[in-house]
């Protein structure tokens, strides 16, 4: 159990921060991959310490391979079936009054928010859109989603974060598009304190 808990949670990570690019379908079969890859050895490996210390026979890599591919296939599908239950409860959220300033066909989400002169670009997962409005008006707007501001030109949601990177002394939020999105020092220690970001 051990073994498969690490192997999960080093995929999990991997996937999550190196693979943002890729569609699910992709990034599900690279999480199972990845879990194969470090379930499958490290199993064998502990199955021929225990059996070789018994005095019997270790099981060939083969028969403890089928192991690994039952672990990394029951996982994919649980994480589907999670995945399904979270875009129907995303679908009965309450929408962001922002959304009605949106084109009355937009049914996605929304992963941030960048002034640009005197307007604010609505970036979501169907496009960017350009309204015309305050940056803290628009902010107000996006009740009850909870974000953060990570810079004074940028507002994001928490749930399009999946990760942080350090460059050059400077800290970005990667976002679920693949967006960087800068941290002012003025903005980091709010972050850190509602665990965003590590200090």
């Amino acid at each position: 159990m051990m073994i498969a808990l690490a192997a999960t949670w080093i995929a999990r990570k991997l996937v999550h921060e190196n693979l943002v690019p890729l569609n699910l379908l992709a990034r599900e079969m690279a999480f199972a991959g990845v879990i194969l890859a470090l379930f499958t050895p490290a199993l064998w490996v502990l199955a021929w310490a225990l059996f070789t210390y018994s005095g019997q026979m270790a099981p060939e890599a083969r028969a403890v391979a089928v192991h690994g591919v039952l672990l990394a296939t029951g996982l994919v599908l649980v994480h589907r079936s999670d995945l399904s239950a979270l875009r129907a409860d995303e679908r009965t959220l309450e929408v962001p009054r922002i959304a009605r300033r949106l084109p009355a066909s937009f049914n996605g989400r929304i992963y941030r928010l960048t002034v640009k002169d005197h307007s604010v670009d609505v970036v979501t997962s169907e496009g960017t859109f350009t309204i015309r409005s305050r940056f803290t008006d628009a902010i107000d707007e996006m009740e009850p989603v909870p974000g953060h501001c990570s810079h004074r030109s940028h507002w994001v949601t928490d749930a399009a974060i999946v990760g942080v990177e350090r460059a050059d002394g400077k800290i970005y939020l990667r976002l679920i598009n693949g967006d960087l999105i800068p941290v002012s020092r003025k903005y980091r220690p709010m972050l850190e304190a509602d665990g965003i970001i590590c200090s």
